[in-house]
């Protein structure tokens, strides 16, 4: 089939099983050549091609609503619903965005790129549904690791208790990013297992229904048995006693199975869960074989081999840098531990978990768990390392604020993918932290100039032992400089000149110091000389250093790659306030009052215009006021 050609999923309705199968196929080898080039989520999606096609085929979207719980496995739902044709944008600067986006079609309902929220969404539609009186389905699609997140079961537990109509998809592959940990998952495991329980208790009911019931005594001592039949057949069945009705587990490749089963729960009153079981990379064997999360999402790769196809660098990556320099401090300190949610492959720790097991926790889709935990060790003694993402830290922003820093304990946070991160888009953009961050007591916060300054800011945490420390750090790889070796502590708080100049001074840190450094040069040209200070700590800042810049009524400019609101160019605005200098001119570029979509990160930047152009064009205009108003001529 020439899926181009597909509008509406309406034309699924008039498919048999033979047919239903070949599109199936089509999709797949759809997906695996198309991503080949722009890379994406490979794996969630090839596993659930046949659920996606099933769920358009029972249900009439976008009446009926389908919610995506992370989106990443909404490729087939897009192609369904009339975008095939732009797959070749897939994630690209003003492409097709690799997650549900309420612009692009009204079939996409709910965005979302974080786990675990479909639930919470979906109930909120449904009851807006029932005030208005309206009778369409409520369809959230939600993975076993999603499922651990708390937001889901408290989700779970209000939709239960409200008997809301709605069918839940419980898409079961037995893997979210990483392999999935937890009570919850060990539930689902014996579920998975108990393939004749449904059959069991049907057939179990039918026969006590045969039996007289005298005086009401034998039907009571029935039903405990039926009862103790369902603990013994699936222990604790989690999802009846919220309050749910459970079909499973039923194989999510099986057209058949799933018609039936999805036809079943609509004639059904209150909430209903399926739960299917489904293959993640199904059809293409380097995903279908993958154990460690590689092909959950992949840059561009090798169609026939299945080889990824890496950037051409010999500059190490980030994440490995921070996790790896943490596992050599742990060797001589057997305080660190290591804390993730879900993330050990993205935050590099399988090194650190297979030298230290015993020290090495990753807690589940739970970012609010794992930072309150962090706290729980640091409070008796030991060092955690939590290595979670920025836009993933948004999450736990009150336990950061109320178990660590207001405890003032000593937790390190690495807070992994800070800045602009490209193709994941708008939910994943490490952009917001500074500003989240910087109003809070207690906390230190620093971002390197490069992986040399990098891997001593990791001694300088391990070290710090006056309250939480956090170190940011960036998507993607170093800068390939040579690296000490000898690690050392850096003086909280410390700034440093990069390069003097008399003119103006640019203060910045982490990702834009390179192009500060080339903006400088090209000022050089032009007659202007630019100081350029590696603000590495973002709070607390030099103070003693912005004195002296202050003072020397200079022009400054800050870049940042981060919110302006709230951000570090603010509080240089702020510092220049509370000291009363009001004669020095200020300037800030960073990223504007706005959310940044996907897209390559240098053509990002160009749009939100942090570029060198930029940073001449300010100092420019800066040098130039700055020189009519010592000679008392009007801008």
């Amino acid at each position: 089939m020439d899926l181009n050609k597909i509008s509406s999923p309406s034309f699924l309705k008039e498919l048999n099983t033979k047919q239903l199968q070949d599109l199936s196929e089509d999709v797949r080898k759809f997906l695996i050549q198309k991503l080949s080039v722009t890379g994406g989520h490979i794996g969630p999606n090839l596993g659930v091609v046949e659920l996606t096609i099933a769920l358009h085929r029972a249900f009439n979207s976008p009446k009926d609503k389908f919610i995506w719980d992370v989106g990443h496995q909404a490729y087939v739902h897009k192609i369904l619903t009339g975008r095939a044709d732009q797959f070749d944008t897939l994630r690209q600067f003003k492409g097709l965005c690799g997650f549900p986006k309420r612009i692009e079609s009204e079939h996409d309902v709910w965005e979302t790129g974080h786990s675990s929220t479909s639930l919470s969404a979906a109930m909120g539609m449904a009851a807006a549904r029932d005030i208005k009186g309206e009778k369409n389905y409520v369809v959230p699609i939600i993975g076993d690791g999603a499922l651990t997140g708390g937001m889901a079961l408290e989700a779970l537990n209000h939709i239960g208790h409200e008997k809301t109509n709605m069918t839940v998809i419980l898409n079961d592959n037995e893997m979210s990013i990483a392999p999935n940990v937890g009570a919850l998952h060990n539930v689902l495991g014996r579920l998975r297992t108990a393939n004749n329980y449904n059959k069991a208790k049907d057939e179990l009911e039918q026969l006590l229904k045969k039996i007289p019931a005298v005086g009401g005594k034998l039907a009571s001592t029935a039903e405990r048995v039926k009862d103790s039949l369902k603990y013994l057949l699936v222990s604790g069945v989690f999802f009846e006693e919220l309050g749910f009705t459970y079909l499973g587990p039923i194989d999510g490749h099986n057209f058949e199975t799933l018609e039936e089963t999805l036809q079943h729960a609509k004639r059904m009153k209150g909430p209903v869960l399926i739960h299917v079981i489904t293959k993640k990379g199904k059809g293409y064997l380097p995903a279908e074989n993958d154990t460690v999360g590689t092909w959950h999402g992949t840059g561009p790769y090798k169609m026939e081999t299945g080889d990824l196809v890496k950037p051409k660098t010999t500059a190490p990556g980030w994440s490995s840098l921070i996790a790896e320099t943490v596992r050599k401090l742990a060797r001589l300190d057997d305080r660190i531990v290591a804390i993730t949610p879900a993330m050990p492959v993205g935050s590099k720790l399988e090194g650190f978990a297979s030298e230290f097991p015993d020290r090495m926790f990753d807690v589940g889709i739970a970012e609010q768990h794992a930072a309150t935990m962090a706290a729980g060790m640091a409070a008796d003694g030991t060092k955690p390392f939590l290595a979670i993402y920025s836009t993933f830290l948004q999450r736990a922003y009150d336990q950061v604020l109320h178990d660590i820093c207001r405890q003032n304990l000593n937790v390190f946070i690495g807070i992994d993918r800070a800045g602009l991160v490209g193709a994941d888009g708008e939910t994943h953009q490490g952009v917001f932290d500074i500003a989240f961050l910087r109003h809070m007591p207690n906390i230190v916060i620093m971002m390197p100039k490069d992986e040399n300054e990098g891997q001593h800011m990791v001694k300088t945490a391990i070290e710090y032992n006056d309250g939480p420390i956090t170190l940011r750090y960036p998507r993607g790889n170093g800068l390939g400089v040579p690296m000490d070796a000898e690690l050392k502590v850096l003086p909280i708080g410390s700034w440093e000149v990069l390069r003097e100049g008399a003119d103006a001074t640019i203060v910045t840190f982490g990702t834009t110091i390179p192009m500060a450094q080339e903006a400088a040069d090209t000022l050089a040209e032009h007659g202007i000389q630019v100081e350029i200070v590696n603000a590495r700590f973002i709070k607390p800042m030099d103070e003693e250093m912005l004195h002296r810049l202050m003072q020397s009524k200079k022009p400054i400019l800050t870049i940042e790659e981060g919110i302006l609101q709230g951000g570090f160019g603010s509080a240089v605005l702020e510092f220049a306030n509370d000291h009363h200098y009001s004669t020095t001119q200020i300037d800030r570029i960073g990223i504007p009052d706005m959310f940044i979509e996907h897209g390559n990160v240098d053509l990002l930047l160009e749009e939100i215009h942090i570029t060198t152009e930029e940073t001449v064009s300010r100092i420019q205009k800066l040098v130039i006021k700055d020189i009519k108003d010592q000679a008392g001529i009007k801008a």
